[in-house]
């Protein structure tokens, strides 16, 4: 037993055990040497021993650090002193420790005989009974067979546990509940026994129900000296894996904790045991403790022990098998009396566990990684850097964090503190759960007991992941990927208008509103001399100019000067309109947001809607309920004048709206849309009759004003005074004019109707004017300056919002139409100012950009062809959907009825011909009608009278399956456009919320070497470097480059360019009509039938989607399902086959 010093000394193990012998190793100034497999080769550990070397080059990634021999021979030829083996794989194998002994190299832990002893779980049983020490009531041999552990589990009395004799760390276990569970279980413990410990062995015990699971560290050297270094609770534990472990166990009574350190103590010196182990009891709820087990090895948990002793365990185990006693100065435990106790300790597992899908591991890079630190806290790391591969070979540990302190309660929260900046990005971890263990009050109160995570389900409830750096980067990284080539003009910031508060702290007409009501507006309104004005900008100037993708963003910079220079408008026309689903749809926001932000910047000004009676913010109808749930929603977030209007001047379609605006006390802007000429005697539809009437029947059904919707530019300056007048004459409420100056002529428009007296009109701020936009608000104030109708606005202020806009629009070229001057063709397209940008945007994107001027002659055909009706959202959609779709099938006026038999036409086509958008003044074409409806039958009455009212509770508990914190606006929204909104919840869990990005970014990307901010939330902020493109992976996904906050970041996203493959497409023959084809090129968004399906003909079997047009797939005939060769989410051509049908 002389002392010995070691020189050098091999570590049989692996990742963080590894580091930390190493490092104990290192305390003693020993030479270090470290194995590793060929899997581990870029592990951490390999560099940080003086030498490294590969062992098993042809075995398992696990058979490598189990290859006796290889270790051996290893250690021989390195001229090792001592082995030291970690825990598990090798560390309580006897035949292992035999061989070191017999090669002459220590064996760093107990001697072969005592692993012989106490790694076999019956022999220490057998052991612990001699010694007097309570055990549970189990087998002393082995099980021979399943009918022989059914006999004892019978006799013990159910619950039973069956181990396997070699077993350890949780595997070779099996609980049973039940009698014929025992049999299979006793097969499944004996395989996992032969696989993992080459040992099969079983034996069975009692199952103690909520016991606590404490074991009590002990350290024994070769001169027979052994003392305790006080207790762990181990309770913690999931599968019988061990997750949070404390010291000490201070919610067990003081009276068995003492019986447990004799009893431990009393086990060790029965054995001669020597090194550092733990003695394991389990202590149930009466105290009664029972021993179970003793592991002759140091602990993944020993960190805990060591923080509240002050004894380093992995140094004395050396220093004991260099043969030095307790009482070595480095140990300092001559004595049972030298051990002094001093606070808490927790060490709580970083694994790379998904603890939201059955703690599955999880693989891959990390891309990102950060420690925690301070003042008594601890960390011991395996493979835990920037860089680092997980792989699915070994244990999923990354990382242990012990902390201590003074109290319990204290140590609670600075571990608390220690996991909460443990930083891991690129794979899962268990962090989240384990923070739910040490925000748990029973965790706290030191009740925990072996089964407290199978029984306690809140522990699983978790939070997503924040993780808003890596979401924005794979968000900019995808855009770099999709367009590699693309050029990124990095801007100037724009010249924001100026403004003296905010909120601004003058009054405007929401004071009013909100004051005394919508009929003191509307009186208020009618008193003016001067001309009111409606700023379009942050609606319908940037849906007619920019295809509605301004986003909230730049709306909020300008909103502070927009609120003080604008104090005196009529309304802001924010909302509304095809802005909605746009929002959600391309730009990944909510619109209910972007209101509400806007509310708070600019409380002084009315906000105003666009509402399409029962249609709402869509293209079809929806039930009465749904309307009325959308504008009381709407009521409540800000929005205070809702301009109703239906798409064909049909009244009962806006009844509802407007009946439910005039319940919420805001006003009521009933629309006329304007169509045709009331100048042309030859135009005699839409004569000025048609117009006094509708007004007339509005006035009747409470509107507080009347508005003139021109959506397309028609209504010419002379129109326009003699409409004014007229109607002046007629009704009395006030007028509203809305136009768009597609052609030019609309200033004079607007100076012809103020003459007229018409009381407020819709203007854009100049930037943002003209075209396809509103007149000029600038041009409109300039002109009326100092004449009776001034409008009261400084034209120097509405400059500043000029410069701002104009350089904000910058940002939003490439949604540009390209329009440079004003047309007269409008007179004769008669298509909305929005439709015109977007409608080019639709066409471009399936294909036809070349043909867009065949489509534009086409929408007049069709609106001829038609009956010359109304076209406003969603009926000049309809329009546009219809001319595309004639193109694209090469149809004409004259040959759509004999050709369209075989043809499925667009959906908006047919829900308008069905009767869903209500019923045009002068109806349908009959022939066509039928041609379109195939067999179907129209309705004549409102449709949200045929419509089932919508069961918001069951809507909300759809809503919940994706996006579990839904509102109620969230369910509207849903009900409204269900696709829209899940894949906008989708997005954002992905990607985060990038709504404070800035647009040219959002839009672009980054250029290469751009360094920009993001503002993630009010004092936190991301400074982003793109550095480049990286290389393509083997799955499909690229690296790209950047810096986050000065440090180099990667992360992978797909490549939509790397598989350059050509997919042959078979073409749909138009004649025969057992194959159904695509009657246009899109994406497939559902798959309704599959092979062997019955169908009917007419029947929808697909859905086609492109942009906002949704057109349905049907069976030509009726028959069963031959093939189907698409799937939801592939791209299709016109005309491509997309099933066949086998023919009654």
């Amino acid at each position: 037993m002389a002392e010995h010093s070691f020189g050098k000394v091999l570590v049989a193990n692996r990742g963080e055990i590894a580091i930390r012998v190493f490092r104990a190793c290192y305390d003693l100034g020993l030479h270090t040497v470290a194995i590793y497999s060929n899997e581990d080769t870029y592990s951490l550990f390999r560099t940080r021993a003086d030498e490294a070397y590969l062992v098993g080059e042809n075995k398992s990634p696990l058979g490598a650090y189990l290859d006796i021999p290889a270790i051996i021979d290893l250690a021989k030829r390195r001229n090792v002193d001592a082995i030291h083996p970690g825990y598990g794989f090798l560390s309580e194998n006897a035949d292992f420790a035999r061989a070191c002994e017999e090669a002459g190299i220590a064996f760093i832990g107990p001697s072969s005989k005592i692993l012989g002893q106490m790694g076999d779980k019956l022999t220490a049983k057998a052991i612990a009974q001699a010694c007097r020490v309570p055990t549970i009531p189990g087998s002393t041999q082995p099980l021979k067979d399943g009918d022989e552990a059914l006999e004892k589990a019978v006799s013990y009395g159910f619950p039973i546990i069956l181990k396997a004799a070699g077993g350890g760390g949780g595997r070779g276990m099996r609980r049973c509940d039940r009698p014929e569970e025992v049999k299979p279980a006793f097969e499944l413990v004996k395989s996992e026994a032969k696989k993992a410990f080459g040992n099969e062995d079983i034996f069975i015990e009692k199952y103690l129900v909520e016991p606590k699971h404490i074991e009590v560290q002990i350290l024994g050297d070769q001169y027979g000296n052994v003392v305790h270094l006080g207790e762990r609770d181990c309770s913690l534990q999931r599968r019988y894996q061990k997750v949070v472990e404390f010291a000490p166990a201070w919610s067990v009574p003081e009276k068995t904790r003492q019986a447990l350190y004799e009893d431990a103590v009393k086990v060790a010196k029965h054995v001669g045991y020597v090194s550092a182990g733990t003695v394991e009891f389990l202590v149930d709820r009466d105290g009664n403790h029972y021993f179970i087990e003793m592991n002759p090895r140091i602990q993944v948990e020993h960190t805990v022990t060591e923080m509240v002793t002050g004894v380093d365990l992995v140094r004395a185990q050396i220093l004991i098998a260099e043969g030095k006693p307790l009482s070595t100065p480095e140990i300092g435990m001559a004595s049972q009396s030298d051990l002094k106790m001093n606070g808490y300790a927790i060490q709580c597992r970083v694994t790379t566990e998904d603890p939201a899908n059955h703690f599955a591991p999880d693989t891959g890079k990390i891309t990102s990684y950060r420690s925690g630190g301070g003042f008594g806290v601890r960390l011991d790391g395996g493979n835990a850097y920037t860089g680092a591969v997980i792989s699915p070979y070994y244990d999923s540990l990354l990382v242990k964090v012990t902390s201590w302190d003074s109290t319990f309660e204290a140590v609670c929260r600075k571990a608390l503190r220690a996991i909460s900046e443990e930083h891991v990005r690129g794979v899962k971890t268990n962090i989240p759960f384990v923070t739910n263990i040490l925000n748990h009050p029973t965790f706290r109160a030191g009740r925990c007991h072996t089964k407290f995570i199978d029984e306690t389900p809140e522990l699983f409830e978790f939070e997503n992941s924040r993780d808003r750096a890596t979401k924005v980067l794979k968000y900019i990284a995808q855009i770099q990927v999709d367009n590699p080539s693309a050029e990124r003009v990095q801007r100037d910031i724009p010249r924001f208008p100026p403004f003296e508060h905010t909120p601004p702290k003058c009054s405007g007409l929401k004071q009013l509103l909100d004051a005394k009501g919508p009929e003191a507006v509307r009186d208020w309104v009618l008193d003016q001399k001067k001309l009111l004005i409606t700023d379009t900008t942050m609606r319908d100037a940037h849906q007619s100019l920019l295809s509605t993708r301004v986003r909230t963003r730049d709306m909020l910079k300008g909103a502070e000067g927009t609120a003080e220079i604008l104090n005196d408008c009529f309304s802001l026309e924010m909302w509304g309109g095809a802005t909605f689903d746009v929002a959600y749809r391309f730009l990944h926001e909510s619109p209910w947001e972007r209101l509400e932000m806007l509310r708070e910047k600019i409380p002084n000004i009315p906000f105003q809607m666009l509402l399409r009676g029962a249609n709402a913010v869509g293209y079809t109808n929806y039930p009465d309920n749904l309307i009325r749930a959308f504008v009381r929603e709407a009521a409540r977030t800000g929005i205070d004048v809702f301009r109703v209007f239906d798409s064909l001047n049909w009244i009962p379609g806006m009844e509802v709206a407007m009946d439910e605006v005039l319940k919420q006390g805001k006003l009521c802007e009933a629309t006329l849309c304007y169509t045709g000429d009331i100048l042309d005697p030859k135009r005699d539809k839409y004569t000025l009759d048609y117009y006094v009437k509708m007004a007339k029947e509005l006035e009747r059904r409470g509107a507080h004003m009347l508005c003139i919707k021109d959506m397309s530019g028609l209504l010419k300056p002379y129109a326009a005074k003699k409409l004014v007048t007229t109607l002046k004459n007629e009704v009395g409420l006030p007028i509203h004019l809305h136009t768009h100056d597609t052609s030019g002529n609309q200033v004079a428009a607007y100076l012809m109707a103020a003459e007229a007296g018409v009381d407020i009109v819709d203007c854009a701020i100049d930037s943002m004017s003209s075209m396809t936009s509103q007149p000029s608000m600038n041009a409109v104030v300039s002109a009326l300056q100092g004449q009776a109708r001034d409008t009261g606005l400084d034209p120097e202020k509405l400059q500043k919002l000029s410069d701002y806009w104009a350089d904000v629009r910058l940002r939003y070229e490439n949604f540009e139409a390209g329009i440079k001057n004003p047309s007269t063709d409008i007179y004769r397209y008669e298509m909305p100012g929005g439709q015109y940008t977007n409608l080019k945007s639709q066409v471009e994107s399936l294909g036809l950009g070349h043909q867009f001027e065949d489509v534009k002659e086409m929408y007049v055909k069709v609106n001829h062809m038609l009956g010359d009706i109304v076209k406003v959202t969603p009926s000049s959609k309809m329009v546009g959907d219809l001319a595309i779709f004639m193109v694209q099938n090469q149809l004409t006026p004259e040959n759509v009825v004999e050709r369209g038999e075989a043809l499925t036409f667009p959906d908006s086509v047919v829900s308008y011909f069905k009767g869903m958008m209500g019923q045009p003044a002068w109806g349908f074409p009959e022939d066509l009608q039928k041609v379109v409806l195939k067999g179907d039958a129209p309705i004549t009455c409102r449709p949200g009278e045929l419509l089932e009212p919508i069961d918001f509770e069951k809507a909300r508990e759809e809503v919940q399956k994706f996006y579990p914190e839904a509102s109620d606006r969230t369910v509207i929204s849903w009900c409204l456009y269900p696709k829209v909104v899940e894949e906008f919840c989708r997005h954002r869990k992905e990607y985060g919320y990038i709504m404070r990005m800035g647009s040219h970014v959002f839009f672009n990307g980054l250029a290469l070497g751009e360094t920009n901010k993001i503002n993630i939330e009010d004092g936190k902020t991301l400074v982003i470097k793109y550095l480049g493109l990286g290389d393509l992976n083997e799955d499909g996904t690229r690296n790209v480059q950047f810096e986050l906050n000065g440090m180099r970041r990667e992360v992978a996203v797909p490549d939509k360019h790397a598989v350059s493959q050509v997919r042959p497409v078979t073409m749909a023959d138009p004649e025969d009509k057992s194959q159904i084809g695509a009657s246009i090129p899109g994406m497939v968004s559902k798959v309704s039938v599959k092979p062997g399906d019955a169908v009917e003909e007419n029947q929808v079997v697909a859905v086609i989607e492109a942009m906002k047009m949704e057109t349905s797939v049907v069976a030509r005939k009726a028959g069963t399902v031959d093939q189907v060769l698409i799937q939801e989410g592939s791209s299709v051509k016109a005309g491509e086959l997309l099933m066949t049908i086998k023919l009654k």
